[in-house]
């Protein structure tokens, strides 16, 4: 069975992405909230709320952490899971990147990036995980 874990920013950060993992420079807001695009969602919900990297961080980096994901049983230990996500992009010089980092390990695999295309629209993208 899957389990998903839905991550909206409604109500405040969701259980995968922990108040102490959101580093300086994120900041959850609406398309209402006076500071420009993106104006909605990805859906078009003005009022819906996402995160956004906020106009001081422009020449820097923001990271998001996730929480530790762990195997669902001790028979099962290699597990698959994906992550969807919806993003934004408003400068042609801002890479956005998503890395894998091992329980036992200090580095960040990267996975997945893009930078200087699709900007200025809400795209999606699908990563799935084949994890030991």
């Amino acid at each position: 069975g899957s389990s998903w874990i839905k991550c909206d920013f409604e109500i405040n950060l969701c259980k995968a992405l922990p108040e102490f993992n959101l580093q300086p420079g994120w900041i959850r807001r609406s398309g209402q909230s006076g500071m420009g695009a993106p104006y909605s969602d990805h859906n078009g919900n003005e009022s819906a709320y996402f995160l956004s990297l906020s106009s001081e961080m422009q020449s820097s980096s923001a990271a998001l952490r996730t929480n530790v994901f762990l195997p669902t049983d001790e028979e099962h230990t290699c597990q698959y899971f994906g992550v969807q996500f919806h993003y934004w992009v408003s400068q042609m010089s801002a890479t956005l990147m998503v890395g894998l980092q091992k329980h036992s390990e200090d580095t960040v695999t990267k996975i997945w990036q893009v930078s200087g295309k699709l900007w200025n629209q809400w795209n999606v993208n699908n990563i799935t995980i084949n994890s030991t």
